[in-house]
């Protein structure tokens, strides 16, 4: 199952759109299963409406949570885990290309990202040669198994004709 949601109502999400238009965001049900037991905790930070992430920390209790503290969280601990060049956008990077792994047409991977221009998305898809190998070996397998076929009964037919 498929979960849906749509920034731009309650607060989320359009005021922070790079093109501040409202699109619709989906996702798993297990990331479903993450975000409700976040906003049970949510709630126990702040009730108002407004940004869905909040800071936990003592100075900024309740505040929003700014790109900038994200990205420090992020960065911690992807040099404790030793991938200093994980980044938060890494995410983005791999799912976009694991889209266009699963066959995903670029139109569709574009519109997923919020993209109006497939040219933004193309930097974003990063295939290496054993994906652009295993495509095609899946997209010619049936063209090869026809031309076997195809000669196979072509044998058959010259030697019927050689015996007569």
């Amino acid at each position: 199952m498929t979960w849906i949601l749509r920034t731009g109502q309650s607060g989320w999400g359009a005021e922070t759109t790079k093109n501040r238009r409202e699109r619709v965001v989906p996702y798993s049900a297990s990331t479903g299963v993450l975000l409700s037991a976040y906003l049970v905790h949510r709630a126990r930070i702040s009730r108002a409406r407004g940004p869905l992430f909040l800071s936990e920390s003592r100075r900024n209790h309740a505040q929003p949570l700014t790109l900038w503290t994200w990205s420090k969280v992020v960065r911690r601990i992807a040099l404790a885990a030793g991938v200093p060049r994980f980044s938060t956008h890494t995410t983005r990077h791999l799912c976009l290309t694991d889209l266009a792994r699963m066959g995903w047409e670029l139109h569709a991977i574009a519109t997923f990202a919020g993209h109006r221009h497939t040219d933004s998305t193309l930097a974003y898809i990063h295939l290496c040669g054993r994906d652009l190998a295993d495509k095609l070996t899946r997209s010619t397998e049936h063209i090869h198994a026809w031309r076997i076929a195809m000669l196979a009964s072509m044998n058959t037919t010259a030697a019927a004709e050689l015996s007569r």
